[in-house]
């Protein structure tokens, strides 16, 4: 199958982000329950990797221990050579459910991690990244009178203002419809191009991660393991009906297990 890895570890000579035999296990009432198993994964510096897998499987619970809001039960995380212990403010993490701040404007919001710099910078900054994300004369305007995928723009536009040197990205369109879901994909794509931020992002949607990533890590039923890593060597924009499009794509739901399944 063109574009998939044979290796399931990525082949990166210096990686951002790497986990090495990464395991997680929740423990309650006495009972252990695995999640990842043995997570090996190499992404690259201002990589694009989407990360796909059945429900429920620890997609998010990988993310978050990628971000250090977890601590792995054995194993490491590690982003530049360093094992990651917490969580950095040089790497934002963007949930899925939107976590915009309802009682700032779109001005606030984007100002408030910004504390630290000087007024000039800031307003620098809140300008840059506003027009960045195209919400030119909504400045002054609050979450409210907002539609669903400009608040996302606006979190998105939040988590690009502090610079930072990753972005960990949860499902963050899994609750807009259809067509906005379309638009914001358009969108992040724009502002990876012009940033090229280290991105690594979940999403339950294949298509969704065939249009969007460098490679798509296939995550296996829980205790989840990387059984695949998807390479989507096919230059943006991306045409959806094109023979190697479709052939990455029914390769990663082979991979799922979803083929020729309604």
């Amino acid at each position: 199958m063109a574009g998939i890895e044979t290796d399931k570890r990525a082949e990166t000579a210096q990686p951002k982000l790497s986990t090495e035999h990464l395991t997680v296990a929740f423990g309650r009432n006495g009972k252990t329950t695995p999640v990842l198993n043995d997570i090996n994964l190499a992404v690259g510096k201002g990589e694009f990797l989407c990360v796909v897998g059945p429900s429920g499987c620890g997609k998010s619970t990988l993310l978050s221990t990628m971000a250090g809001f977890l601590s792995p039960t054995s194993g490491a995380v590690k982003i530049d050579g360093e094992v990651v212990n917490g969580p950095d403010p040089r790497r934002i993490f963007v949930f899925q459910e939107r976590g915009v701040f309802p009682w700032l404007t779109v001005e606030g919001n984007i100002e408030f991690g910004l504390f630290h710099l000087p007024g000039a910078e800031r307003r620098r900054r809140i300008i840059h990244y506003i027009q960045l994300v195209g919400l030119e004369g909504f400045e002054k305007a609050y979450p409210a009178e907002l539609s669903g995928g400009m608040k996302q723009r606006l979190e998105v536009a939040r988590a690009l203002a502090v610079n930072p040197d990753m972005l960990f990205l949860d499902e963050p369109f899994g609750s807009l419809d259809s067509i906005t879901r379309l638009t914001m994909r358009k969108e992040l794509l724009r502002i990876w191009e012009a940033e090229r931020n280290t991105i690594i992002f979940v999403t339950h949607d294949i298509d969704e991660a065939v249009q969007l990533a460098d490679r798509v890590a296939v995550m296996s039923d829980r205790p989840a393991r990387i059984q695949g890593i998807v390479k989507i060597d096919i230059e943006h924009p991306r045409d959806v009906s094109s023979p190697s499009y479709l052939e990455l794509r029914d390769g990663i739901s082979q991979q799922l297990g979803l083929a020729h399944k309604i």
